[in-house]
């Protein structure tokens, strides 16, 4: 990331002739910076081919604030049917991080956010038990507790996300969270929520995969990064790594190991997304690394 300030804008549409000429040439028309670039143009199926793109535009360059290059982007942006956002990087992202009682993931997120590696907000931490208090609030982090009972789910998730919207987060993070997220959170958030699973998914879906992964005697296990929607770890993909056992590894070993690439993929997954860099189409994902 740039050390000075820079607006992200981060864009799809559908693929036709004169889509960078016509946005580049908005930017440079007033002065506009480019920092950095990405493109990428997906042929697709049935319904044509789409072109994706995030481009990062000098804050100072620029005549006007983030709000007028919004104004006057809006007509470029409808003429060429993209779906897009625009951000600026003097706001950090809100991230609310929910918990149940493995802690690798919370512990690695927080000391990321403690060192700047991830120049995040943290507004609180959400758990549906009371383990993980002391340590978060330690961090000066505040902690909610909210109990999942099995008879009024519904009640949990209404709180969850009353939570997360006076909290006023950008992000839930679900760092080993150990419940299902609710059809309706999903819907209130799409593209807000995301989930890291121990296995590389496709494969084990659902839970204790690294058991799945030692009966099935599989050579690779991994971690998959991904957006939570409303039907179970198959939301689109941002981020998956493996690492390589063999036969004499135990559960216990896989589960050690895969520990390890958890903490990683969901880091590197969560930066993609804070940064704009992760476009879904889809069920899938165009990721600007």
């Amino acid at each position: 990331m740039h050390a000075e300030r820079f607006y992200t804008l981060s864009a799809s549409c559908p693929d036709r002739v004169g889509i960078i000429s016509r946005v580049a040439g908005f930017i440079a028309e007033h002065q506009g910076w480019i920092l950095e670039s990405s493109y990428h143009s997906d042929p697709g199926e049935g319904s044509g081919s789409r072109y994706f793109m995030r481009i990062e535009v000098k804050a100072d360059s620029l005549p006007f604030p983030l709000a007028e290059f919004r104004q006057r982007l809006a007509p470029i942006a409808e003429e060429l049917q993209m779906d897009w956002t625009l951000s600026d990087s003097a706001v950090k992202k809100r991230v609310v991080v929910m918990v149940s009682q493995q802690e690798h993931c919370l512990y690695d997120l927080l000391a990321r956010w403690q060192s700047k590696e991830l120049d995040i907000e943290i507004p609180c931490v959400i758990s549906n038990h009371e383990t993980l208090r002391g340590f978060v609030e330690w961090h000066g982090i505040p902690f909610r507790h909210v109990p999942v009972p099995a008879d009024n789910r519904e009640a949990a998730h209404a709180e969850i996300r009353r939570l997360f919207e006076e909290a006023q987060g950008d992000t839930m993070v679900l760092a080993r969270y150990m419940q299902i997220i609710s059809p309706e959170l999903c819907a209130a958030h799409p593209g807000q929520i995301i989930n890291i699973h121990h296995s590389f998914l496709p494969s084990f879906v659902g839970a204790r995969p690294y058991h799945q992964a030692y009966q099935r005697g599989v050579k690779l296990i991994g971690a998959t990064c991904h957006y939570v929607t409303a039907e179970l770890d198959q939301g689109p993909i941002i981020e998956q790594d493996v690492i390589r056992i063999d036969h004499s590894d135990s559960v216990l070993d896989m589960v050690r190991y895969g520990k390890d690439i958890e903490k990683a993929v969901l880091a590197r997954g969560l930066r993609y997304h804070i940064e704009n860099r992760v476009l879904t189409h889809g069920n899938k994902t165009v990721v600007f690394r």
